[in-house]
């Protein structure tokens, strides 16, 4: 068929038109926004707001895509530690608390789209104040209203640092005016230090018992032997690999030889723990009754090395000759991590024994789960790792649980998502069994436990579907009838096991069964497992079918809080029955009683000879319960002193914007646990957290600890939460350098200055001891970890800064490290000028400190006119 010219012309216009229609539809459909390039920006405008105990912050989010975001139809979801006033939100926008520390967005009528470039500000009020970087909203992400599964990061979120203008902030009312730390006020804390010759530093730390030098040295070689019993040859064996890493051969080691060597003797009537060192120019001996004592003589013999005999390939080392008698104050001085609220691999675990190893603590206390995250393999439940320990976007917590702390949508491992399978776990026990370390469990219960119950929910789940009733309840630990209505401290309303449930106990025999055979297969020791037990908070059981008619069923029961009670009985008899005690926080040790018809917390009595111990924490100055760990020791509870005015690492080191960390309970740097006085910590408790002097009055009517009490102190503890522990480095962070003062106050005498009574003689002992402290970490410690272990990653203290008569004087918390300085306005590097004396140049002077690899920590800035 032939076509004619205007039939043909027709075809031609009407195929270009469709041409030219489809390329300009395509120019003008919008592009896709990209959720990555959506930016949340937060400040805080006010604290004190209105003259109250809140802050008025601004969240302003930017939209940086190509693409729009349109008025309707999507989510944006955060995690924030805080609360959100209710009616306080101003924008556009609605902000609805979820649970835990989520939060979502979602636009009102009257949001408009965002295009490229367009901003959208919200604005609420929160209770408390708001003081560092800590306290911002983060882990923000993306959901379309029709794909609600998926979660979509944004990008990560920024905050805006304070002006210097603002950071002396108001208090409420009639509160104390908080004043954050500056240049000025660090220099002031440092000044009193005093800067002493590095060989005039005693060679061993933690400090011994008895420390004597000769003047005598002992020049130590890769061809000096180790002469050492069969009982020894392990501690043997580790001694000649840890002067491998000095020398760049292992030092041979065997039953006997003359001549100069290393000599490691069974000698009785020591402490398990005890050892003598001796250094003589012919001989290094080492005598101990134990292993564990042998073990100590040898990590004091490895902090006589120069820290830089650990860069390696040394031809030779001289260590003084010294006489040493020592042994621990304490039996029990141990480190609690957290790695359930953030999770932390098994290499970072077995790098932190390491360094527990060698400052000679002797126990990991590892909190496996939480509200957040299970965090061990049990075979027989795999659901509690298959769901607890992921964390990603979801909505109704069946397949994992929801993100919290900034983990994000996605469950791809640290720091929200990871567990320890059981190989993983019994390797950490060897591990720590050969380094004398003894590993106490945590299973939190019945509260701080959301991911047990999400985990045997979706148990429950399954068997029910496949129309196994009996086994689906078998494991269950809520009560699904349960109507009771409570919000935790950290937000959650459904994060409470229903002890009444017969299938609870199911739940603990299994675990605990696989957990001591984990421990069998390591050949590890187990005594206890600490089955947490704080922070239930009120309303939980009161409308459960379950509980009512149990609290029917038995005329023990006169109220809800009778079931407290009841569940650590039955948790203590599955313990007993299997040889071993419990352990717990406070709460377990305490009973409500009614004074005057108001609820009170005394020592339980019901308990008291169960040899329960307990890990108390609450000493917060002003809250009333400063007293609690000496009343329980008192009472006849062990009690393990975990003060969080002086020994929770998670807070942050001092009241700088910048400085990461929490301050509810205190502000911790390593000053706070080398000045904790565990039998009279009233004593030197002078200030709140904030430096402001302390009534007078706070201690009067306090309990004071007894002589009775004394014995029941088993020991200290220094602990890691992990809500802002998201990477190793972080951790590291925050343990070091807290960690040595905890290290000296658990394994040192007990100092003069703390049981000298005239306090001004005190004072100036207590100074005489930080200086030397300060420099034994700053000269020898800091140094040696740089290297040990392939280096950690502690905080470096700011400088401290004054400008005096035309110059800059700086000086530094703990001498021996290196203060630098820039003068035009760059930030000091490894190459800046080295602070030396008072800094003549004049304007924006920055100086930051630097540790012996020539890493640098934050700057600061001062002005010289």
């Amino acid at each position: 068929m032939s076509i004619s010219t205007n039939q043909y012309l027709k075809i031609f216009w009407v195929t270009l038109g469709a041409v030219f229609f489809n390329f300009y539809s395509a120019q003008s459909q919008p592009t896709a926004l990209e959720p990555q390039k959506l930016v949340a920006n937060w400040e805080i405008n006010e604290n004190n707001y209105q003259n109250k105990a809140q802050f008025l912050s601004t969240l302003t989010l930017t939209n940086k895509s190509a693409g729009a975001l349109p008025a309707a139809g999507w989510k944006i979801y955060f995690n924030f530690n805080r609360s959100i006033i209710p009616g306080s939100v101003r924008g556009t926008v609605n902000i609805r608390h979820l649970n835990g520390d989520l939060f979502e967005i979602s636009p009102r009528p009257d949001f408009r789209i965002m295009v490229t470039g367009n901003t959208t500000r919200i604005s609420f009020i929160t209770g408390g104040a708001a003081l560092n970087i800590t306290d911002a909203p983060t882990g923000f992400y993306f959901v379309w209203d029709n794909n609600p599964r998926q979660g979509l990061a944004m990008a990560p979120v920024t905050v805006t640092v304070p002006t210097q203008a603002e950071q002396s902030l108001p208090g409420a009312g009639n509160g104390p005016t908080i004043t954050l730390a500056t240049p000025e006020s660090i220099f002031q804390q440092n000044k009193n230090t005093e800067d002493i010759v590095a060989n005039k530093l005693p060679q061993v730390f933690p400090t011994p018992a008895t420390y004597r030098e000769t003047g005598a040295e002992f020049v130590l070689t890769p061809e000096v032997p180790i002469i050492t019993p069969n009982d020894y040859f392990p501690e043997a064996e580790m001694l000649a690999n840890d002067l491998a890493a000095v020398f760049g051969k292992k030092l041979t080691y065997r039953n006997s030889g003359e001549g100069k060597a290393i000599r490691l003797i069974k000698k009785e009537d020591f402490g398990p723990e005890a050892y003598e060192l001796r250094v003589t120019p012919q001989e290094i001996v080492i005598n101990a009754s134990a292993p564990a004592g042998m073990f100590y003589g040898l990590q004091s013999l490895k902090t006589m090395l120069p820290p830089t005999a650990l860069d390696g390939k040394q031809k030779s080392v001289t260590l003084r000759g010294v006489e040493i008698t020592d042994s621990p104050r304490f039996g029990h001085r141990a480190v609690m991590l957290d790695v359930a609220r953030n999770f932390q691999p098994k290499s970072q675990i077995l790098k932190i024994l390491d360094l527990m190893a060698l400052y000679k603590l002797n126990v990991l206390h590892f909190h496996l789960n939480d509200d957040e995250g299970w965090r061990l393999e049990i075979k027989p439940l795999p659901e509690l790792t298959e769901v607890g320990s992921k964390r990603a976007h979801t909505l109704d917590s069946r397949d994992n649980l929801p993100p919290s702390y900034g983990s994000g949508p996605v469950s791809n491992g640290p720091p929200g998502s990871g567990f320890y399978t059981r190989a993983d776990f019994v390797q950490i026990l060897k591990y720590a069994r050969d380094r004398n370390i003894k590993v106490i469990p945590e299973i939190e219960t019945p509260g701080h436990a959301r991911a047990a119950i999400k985990a045997m929910d979706a148990r429950y789940t399954r068997l029910l579907g496949a129309g196994q009733k009996e086994a689906a309840e078998k494991y269950l630990l809520r009560d699904v009838s349960d109507k009771s209505e409570y919000r935790s401290v950290q937000n959650w309303n459904d994060n409470v096991i229903n002890v009444a449930l017969p299938s609870v106990y199911n739940f603990m025999e299994t675990v605990v069964d696989e957990v001591r055979d984990m421990y069998q297969e390591a050949g590890a020791t187990l005594q206890t497992i600490h089955f947490g037990g704080d922070e239930v908070p009120n309303g939980v059981w009161v409308k459960s079918p379950v509980v009512q008619k149990l609290m029917q069923e038995d005329d023990r029961f006169t109220s809800v809080d009778d079931m407290w009670y009841f569940y650590f009985e039955k948790v203590n008899d599955i313990l007993k029955t299997r040889n071993l005690y419990l352990s717990g926080w406070e709460e377990v040790a305490m009973r409500k009683t009614e004074i005057d018809g108001q609820k009170h917390y005394i020592p339980n009595p019901g308990l008291v000879n169960e040899n329960i111990h307990v890990d108390v924490w609450n000493n917060v100055l002003g809250g009333g319960a400063e007293d609690l760990a000496y009343r329980l020791a008192n009472a006849g509870y062990k009690v393990v002193l975990s003060n969080v005015t002086n020994l929770y690492m998670d807070m942050a080191y001092n009241p700088t914007f910048e400085e990461t960390g929490f301050y509810w309970g205190s502000y911790v740097d390593v000053d706070k646990p080398f000045r904790f006085i565990p039998f009279n910590y009233y004593k030197n408790t002078k200030t709140d957290k904030f430096g402001k002097p302390l009534p007078k009055n706070l201690f009067t009517g306090k309990e004071r600890l007894t002589e009775f009490g004394k014995n029941n102190i088993v020991g200290i503890q220094g602990l890691l939460w992990a809500e802002t522990i998201i990477s190793p480095e972080r951790m590291e962070y925050m343990l070091l350098p807290k960690l040595l003062g905890l290290a000296e106050r658990a394994w040192a005498p007990e100092p003069e200055w703390a049981i000298e009574k005239d306090s001004v003689k005190s004072e100036t002992q207590y100074q005489q001891a930080w200086s030397q402290f300060a420099n034994v970490l700053g000269k020898r410690e800091l140094p040696r970890l740089d290297r040990y272990s392939s280096g950690y990653r502690y905080r470096l203290p700011l400088p401290g800064a004054v400008v005096q008569n035309g110059k800059v004087t700086a000086n530094v918390q703990l001498p021996g490290l290196t203060i630098r300085y820039t003068a035009d306005g760059t930030e000091p590097t490894i190459k800046s000028k080295v602070y030396t004396g008072p800094i003549t140049e004049t304007g924006a002077i920055k100086l930051r400190t630097f540790d012996s690899t020539g890493r640098g920590g934050k700057t600061v800035r001062v002005v010289n006119l």
